[in-house]
């Protein structure tokens, strides 16, 4: 079955309610779309409403939503142009025997954007091109990693013709179209039938080309309000708020990480949660880049946000992150955890997270007076505990 965005061009007939997946997504309406960041910011931060009305589905605070996206058209005309391909011509898609045009079927079906070792292993069987056959060897493993990273379809045709092989022969190689999933910016009681997304657009340039994200960019620059997009709801069963409605949270989430946190937010001011809630959030530059800030700061002044610590890194000379506002008030953060609290944290796997955790370690042992194996045992407790969750990407 092949999904694209949709022009809401015409009304649909009423269906009998029907059991919406990853394989058979609901087309949602684009209700809302606007950039978070001001004016000069050098990032652009997508909110987005989509419309879950008469689709019979529901999430919870901490679940993700699934996008199956359309690749940028650009990139499909310049593989087509590089390749002398018939945008026209019909092609097999699948094993189902299904068949597209091709230009659809790049724009719509396949994975472009990413090379894997599996396909440039695959792919070298179809060219002549001996630096192509060496690059997969076994012992360039290295060298193929490298090549791998930050390029697309595109580079590999370019750079490894002439090609012996039809436009069948390569989208054969091809795999599905993989959904992307994103963390759920809005509570179901505080906005229903509706669900919000927080989404960074990804631009950057490598190996002598802009390269764009399949899926941020098309929420960024080709949605428009009335669009429709393949979505489907990912239940996330380990990071959830606290059964009791009383129980404290700390919330750390830099960036595009805020996501779930004023999903938690919503959900705490509309079921009338007693618990307190502190919320670490980060970014560049507080004059562009707060997101959410006019409505975080109302949750502030209403007390269903118990405490707000914001931290810029690009503001002051010396870097500031969410990790350094947490050593700043490392004795009321360890007073919350021993009082019994859940920590939670969401966002960027590779840095952000580990030095949450690490500082997290480092306040532990020394609030708690302990050494660093009593403050890791700590740790471990909460996880088991389910007190310590995180959502990291």
């Amino acid at each position: 079955m092949v999904f694209a965005v949709e022009k809401n061009t015409q009304q649909t007939s009423p269906m009998a309610p029907t059991p919406f997946s990853r394989n058979n997504p609901y087309m949602a309406s684009v209700l809302q779309t606007y950039n978070l960041n001001g004016n000069g910011s050098r990032k652009e931060t997508r909110h987005l409403v989509l419309s879950l009305k008469g689709s019979g589905l529901g999430y919870a605070p901490g679940d993700c939503l699934g996008i199956i996206p359309s690749n940028d058209p650009e990139l499909a005309s310049a593989i087509l142009a590089a390749m002398k391909w018939d945008g026209d011509e019909e092609i097999t898609i699948n094993k189902n025997g299904e068949k597209l045009p091709l230009w659809k079927a790049l724009t719509n079906y396949f994975e472009i954007t990413l090379l894997t070792k599996k396909l440039m292993q695959s792919a070298a069987d179809l060219t002549g091109n001996s630096q192509m056959k060496k690059l997969v060897s076994v012992e360039n493993a290295a060298q193929l990693k490298e090549y791998i990273q930050g390029r697309d379809l595109l580079d590999m045709l370019r750079d490894f013709g002439p090609w012996n092989a039809s436009a069948q022969n390569v989208v054969a190689l091809l795999r599905k179209m993989p959904p992307r999933l994103y963390s759920i910016a809005s509570s179901l009681k505080a906005h229903p039938d509706e669900v919000h997304l927080t989404i960074g657009a990804v631009r950057y340039t490598a190996h002598g080309r802009e390269r764009k994200g399949t899926c941020s960019v098309l929420c960024a620059e080709r949605l428009e309000i009335g669009d429709k997009l393949p979505v489907f709801v990912q239940p996330n069963n380990h990071f959830k708020l606290p059964q009791t409605k009383d129980t404290d949270i700390i919330m750390v989430g830099p960036g595009t990480g805020i996501a779930p946190f004023r999903s938690f937010i919503q959900e705490r001011a509309a079921s009338g949660s007693e618990g307190n809630s502190w919320l670490f959030f980060g970014d560049q530059h507080s004059a562009t880049d707060f997101l959410y800030q006019m409505e975080l700061e109302q949750y502030w002044k209403k007390g269903v946000l118990t405490r707000l610590d914001a931290a810029f890194s690009r503001d002051t000379d010396q870097k500031v992150y969410v990790q350094h506002k947490m050593l700043d008030n490392s004795k009321e953060l360890f007073d919350w955890l021993e009082k019994g609290a859940s920590f939670y944290v969401c966002g960027d796997k590779q840095n952000m997270a580990k030095d949450v955790h690490n500082t997290l370690l480092e306040i532990i042992g020394k609030e708690g007076y302990m050494n660093q194996k009593e403050a890791e045992e700590y740790l471990l407790s909460l996880q088991k505990e389910k007190r310590y969750q995180r959502d990291v990407y």
